[in-house]
């Protein structure tokens, strides 16, 4: 049992306390323990929906009801502004599922996101997402900012359940976990996840040593959130980190964010307690 007189939850406590903002968090250990602090409070989910949409992908793929090398193109009704690379292509580009889901995930291509949904049909992403068992969570709007203020809606413990079933090979199937995972390990934007871990161990293309950490994870940021949840390898294994925030009054989105920051700090801390509990949260 965990030492009642110092716990994680506390130690998470105490770090928030000058924390202007509301997070949330959800941490599972694949080991039996889990950190729950307002997991169950509902959060706008902004491009974290885009994790839920590609297991959508996969579970219709399972179906028969997609397929990933199919082609299809990119519309004039698609175009929205903000992250990713398909402006750059321009209205017409023909790319195949597969590859505008990774664009998706790893660029958080907001594009790429309004083709996979019109590809799959709205309805059916949130028939699916519901199928799989995450209850709170809703795709309500494709992206179109100038029309709608609202994108998904998602808990934290939602959003860790589907990581840990990634994690564990359990979402829609064991090769579906293991390719969405590799997808996920591809994201560009970890900084809330990553943020206070040491760089030599995330750095192995620059020094040739051995991977030892890696992050498979989605984020996701509008005016009133800022999220970001993953799959974080260690060499004692892997767990599941969901942070999400809201309520804070800087809506500029910046690398040293107090959500961003504070999440870093979070992360950490989880971090050093699987290194020393050798891949628990305790021992």
């Amino acid at each position: 049992m965990p030492d009642p007189r110092l716990t994680l939850e506390k130690r998470i406590a105490a770090e928030l306390y000058s924390y202007q903002g509301t997070m949330s968090v959800y941490a599972d250990d694949l080991h039996g323990n889990v950190i729950a602090i307002g997991a169950n409070e509902h959060f706008e989910t902004a491009s974290v929906i885009k994790a839920y949409i590609l297991a959508a992908l996969y579970q219709m793929t399972l179906e028969g009801r997609a397929s990933l090398p199919d082609e299809i193109v990119y519309e004039q009704s698609q175009y929205v502004d903000g992250s990713g690379m398909l402006r750059a292509l321009g209205v017409g580009a023909h790319l195949k599922v597969k590859d505008t889901a990774t664009m998706m995930i790893i660029c958080s291509d907001n594009i790429a996101t309004n083709m996979i949904i019109d590809y799959l049909g709205l309805d059916n992403i949130n028939a699916v997402i519901q199928q799989l068992g995450f209850a709170d969570t809703v795709l309500h709007n494709p992206l179109h900012f100038d029309r709608y203020d609202k994108l998904g809606t998602t808990t934290p413990k939602d959003y860790g359940t589907l990581l840990r079933k990634m994690a564990l090979g359990e979402l829609v199937s064991k090769q579906a976990s293991a390719e969405m995972l590799q997808i996920l390990r591809q994201q560009h934007y970890n900084t809330m996840l990553t943020g206070d871990f040491p760089p030599y161990y995330l750095d192995c293309e620059e020094t040739g040593d051995e991977e030892l950490i890696w992050v498979a994870s989605k984020s996701g940021s509008m005016d009133a959130c800022r999220n970001d949840g993953g799959i974080i390898h260690t060499p004692y294994g892997e767990y599941v980190l969901v942070l999400m925030n809201k309520d804070f009054h800087d809506i500029i989105e910046y690398n040293d964010h107090p959500a961003i920051r504070y999440g870093a700090k979070v992360s950490r801390m989880l971090l050093d307690q699987i290194l020393a509990c050798e891949g628990k949260f305790y021992l």
